[in-house]
């Protein structure tokens, strides 16, 4: 496997990063209270060298009990390569689940000891085979320096994390005034038709037009879904914003002033309503079944 030679004698654990098993989508012991000691496993492809065995059986002794149905990562150090400068993390991947689990694509974050983003990166945790029940399995993974923010490897303290934000899937997020306003049933509409839009791409920032009418006063309210695929909130002050009809024809143009500033959350989408005056509206007839809503550039 070409990873063995990563691990040494003068290893250590570190952090352990745990959470519910539920965040991955497993199945639960909920009555299960007591604490779990994780067991040394293997991927059954590896030839593992008996002096191998005994630095990894080391390392897992080293590891602390579990929560009942809890998924963990426990960091042990980082080898940064001298010509790629690529990170290879070394970590055991545990679980405290009664059950064997398999797992999919997972994006993993590392964090210094002040919970500081130092790097992420998507891995198919498919490739660690099927973890056992109650076990501990070490792993190499491996983050390219294109996936770093850092300028160094970190020193104590650091961890290597799932990134629940990923895992929670993209959401809907309202303002408490469109919670009071809307009824349940809208906002479920409103959770439906968000879930159906097509999958943001990593850090990709989208509008997307909801809703848009002319009013008695020629006014033009639009409802605009702003959508967030970054892993931080994006902090909005100033939306310059045009509409466009199904024709591309372009029905109005402004700049939107934000104050307070308006916070999208990380992997969500929060509807939000402009409204363009009618002095910002230009001459024509609008086919407003279809329209597009877009950014420009200041001028």
């Amino acid at each position: 496997m070409g990873l063995f030679s990563f691990f040494k004698k003068t290893d250590k654990v570190g952090t352990d990063s745990a959470i519910d098993s539920k965040e991955l989508g497993q199945e639960s012991n909920a009555n299960e209270t007591e604490l779990v000691e994780t067991k040394l496993s293997f991927h059954p492809d590896w030839e593992v060298p008996q002096e191998q065995k005994y630095i990894f059986s080391f390392l897992a002794n080293e590891l602390s009990p579990l929560k009942p149905n809890q998924l963990s990562l426990a960091a042990i150090s980082i080898e940064e390569d001298p010509h790629s400068k690529a990170w290879n993390v070394k970590a055991f991947v545990r679980s405290s689940l009664n059950q064997s689990i398999q797992l999919g694509e997972i994006e993993l974050l590392l964090l210094d000891k002040e919970n500081r983003q130092l790097a992420s990166k998507s891995f198919n945790f498919a490739d660690l085979g099927t973890i056992p029940a109650k076990s501990a399995r070490p792993w190499v993974f491996t983050f390219e320096k294109s996936t770093i923010a850092a300028d160094e490897v970190p020193e104590e303290g650091w961890k290597i994390a799932f990134n629940l934000i990923s895992l929670r899937g993209h959401q809907l997020e309202l303002d408490e005034t469109w919670k009071k306003q809307l009824p349940e049933e809208q906002q479920e509409v409103l959770k439906n038709i968000v879930k159906d839009l097509p999958k943001l791409g990593k850090n990709e920032v989208n509008f997307t037009g909801l809703q848009a009418k002319f009013q008695e006063d020629e006014s033009l309210v639009t409802s605009i879904f702003i959508r967030n695929g970054n892993t931080k909130a994006i902090n909005i002050e100033q939306l310059p914003l045009e509409i466009v009809d199904a024709n591309n024809q372009l029905v109005a143009k402004g700049s939107f002033r934000l104050n307070p500033v308006l916070t999208v959350q990380p992997n969500s989408t929060k509807p939000w309503t402009f409204i363009f005056p009618k002095d910002l509206i230009q001459e024509g007839d609008f086919d407003l079944s279809r329209w597009s809503a877009r950014v420009t550039q200041k001028n």
